[in-house]
C-alpha cells in the first residue's frame, strides 16, 4: 500500500508517529506550508520523510499538488487534520482513493467548528474518518465514533475528545485500511453544513432577547476555547466578550428536602 500523508498539527504527528511504529512509511509527505503551529520539521521527521518526497503546498501554491503528487503513485491519500479542500484533478491521483479526518458524526456537523454547533443545536458529536469527494465532508463514511456531551463539556473539551478520538479510530482500523478493506457507507440522514463566517453572529448574545436558560449556557460554554474569542453582547456601544465553566456538584441533602417540601 502506497500511502501519502497529508499531515498537519498535532493530529498529523501523531499519525506520522503511529506509522512509523508500524513500519508503514508513506511514500510521500504532504505538508502545509503556512506551517501553522510550527510542527512540520517534526511531521517529517516521524515519518521518515526527506526533501525528496516531501511536498510542500498551501491555497497559493496548490495548483501543481496533482502533478507533484502523481510523480508517487499513490494508492491512498491519508488527510490527517489537513486544511484545505483538495481539487478534484488531486482526488484522481490515489488508485484508492482518499481518507479525511473530520471531528463531528457525519452527517452531522459538515464544515467548520462541528464542537460549537453540536452543543448549540443539540445534534449527535463524534469523529468520522470518511472517503473524500467534490463536496464539503459528503463523501462516504468508512469509520466512526461518537462522542457524549455532557453539562461540563465545552468547545474545548469537545475540540481535544475529538483530537484524541480520531488517532484511536485510526489506529484501530489500520490493520483494515493497510489492506485496502475499508468500507463505504453513504451518508444517510438531513446534513448541515456550518461556514466560518456564520460563527461570529451565532455567538451573540442579545441582551433584550428572550431565551430559554438552556440556549443561553449553550452558547457560551460552546464558545468557551481560550484563546479563542469567547461569545458575546453589545452594550453602551461597547462590545463584551464572555465565556462560562459549567461543574457537576453534589445536591446537599437539606436543600433537597426544602426544594421537596416546596
Amino acid at each position: 500500500m502506497r500511502i501519502a500523508l497529508f499531515a498537519a498539527e498535532q493530529v498529523g504527528l501523531r499519525i506520522a508517529h503511529f506509522l512509523r511504529e508500524q513500519s508503514a512509511f508513506p511514500t510521500c509527505v504532504v505538508l502545509d506550508a503556512n506551517d501553522r503551529r510550527g510542527m512540520n520539521d517534526q511531521i517529517q521527521t516521524a515519518a521518515g520523510s526527506c526533501a525528496a518526497n516531501t511536498i510542500l503546498t498551501n491555497r497559493q501554491s496548490r495548483a501543481h499538488l496533482a502533478q507533484q503528487l502523481s510523480e508517487f503513485c499513490p494508492d491512498l491519500c491519508i488527510l490527517a487534520w489537513w486544511p484545505y479542500i483538495l481539487k478534484p484533478d488531486v482526488l484522481t491521483v490515489p488508485r484508492i482513493g482518499s481518507l479525511n479526518f473530520h471531528p463531528s458524526l457525519l452527517p452531522h456537523g459538515r464544515g467548520k467548528s462541528p464542537n460549537f454547533w453540536s452543543i448549540v443545536e443539540g445534534t449527535p458529536f463524534g469523529v468520522t474518518i470518511h472517503w473524500v469527494d467534490e463536496g464539503i465532508d459528503s463523501g462516504d463514511l468508512a469509520y466512526q465514533q461518537e462522542i457524549p456531551i455532557c453539562w461540563e463539556d465545552s468547545g474545548k473539551t469537545l475540540y481535544e475528545k475529538a483530537l484524541d478520538a480520531l488517532v484511536t479510530l485510526f489506529q484501530e482500523h489500520w490493520p483494515e485500511i493497510h489492506q485496502g478493506n475499508i468500507p463505504r457507507i453513504p451518508q444517510d440522514g438531513e446534513a448541515v453544513c456550518h461556514f466560518q463566517r456564520e460563527l461570529d453572529d451565532a455567538s451573540r448574545i442579545d441582551l433584550d432577547g428572550t431565551y430559554r436558560g438552556r440556549d443561553v449556557l449553550n452558547i457560551l460554554r460552546a464558545r468557551t476555547f481560550e484563546p479563542h474569542p469567547g461569545a458575546w453582547f453589545i452594550d453602551g456601544g461597547k462590545r463584551y466578550e464572555v465565556r462560562v465553566s459549567v461543574s457537576q456538584v453534589e445536591e446537599k441533602r437539606d436543600d433537597a428536602r426544602a426544594i421537596r417540601r416546596a
